[in-house]
């Protein structure tokens, strides 16, 4: 029985290996599209917080750039823009689903006024918060540019996760499909 245990204890250690995959580069940068692909929104958390703002709020991510900048419109109004403007570090955090494709990114923002960069990430559901459309003069756009990350997933997606989710459970065997990692930028 004592070498029972010890095998799975091996098990377990060697799974845990198997899970982790720190990214570099493009591949961090490939797995930043992959998610915001997924997600399509995070939550954009500033460093300091003015006025009512609780320096957390859901923002919708207008693009990945290739080098792994992610664009946002704001209006030049809001506490978010002034926020920024005071400390420019930001976190964002994204969730696709209950079980995969969750990531954490620290970066630092910038505010734009750039007209050819808000035209090429406007669109005609954007006039419900800037009304004069993606001529209002209230729009700017924020590039994130990541520091640093972290991602956790799934290797081989939600079925087959919740499937060995489900025998591992009725097993007692361990079978995780999980997969994680740092993101360096």
């Amino acid at each position: 029985m004592a070498s029972n245990n010890d095998d799975s204890n091996n098990d377990d250690s060697s799974n845990d290996e198997s899970n982790r995959d720190n990214l570099h580069g493009q591949e961090a940068i490939q797995k930043i599209k992959d998610v915001v692909d997924k997600t399509e929104s995070c939550f954009f958390c500033t460093a300091v917080t003015v006025g009512d703002s609780s320096g957390a709020r859901p923002m919708a991510v207008r693009q990945v750039d290739d080098a792994g900048n992610l664009w946002f419109l704001s209006p030049i109004d809001s506490h978010k823009n002034d926020e920024v403007k005071i400390d420019p570090r930001v976190r964002l955090y994204f969730q696709a689903s209950s079980h995969s494709y969750f990531l954490e990114l620290n970066g630092h923002a910038s505010i734009s006024r750039d007209r050819e960069k808000i035209s090429e990430l406007w669109e005609p559901l954007l006039k419900t918060w800037f009304t004069e459309g993606k001529d209002d003069p209230r729009i700017t756009a924020i590039k994130v540019t990541p520091v640093e990350g972290y991602y956790w997933n799934t290797r081989h997606g939600n079925i087959v996760a919740g499937a060995k989710m489900l025998i591992g459970a009725a097993t007692g065997k361990q079978m995780d499909d999980s997969v994680e990692g740092s993101l360096d930028l």
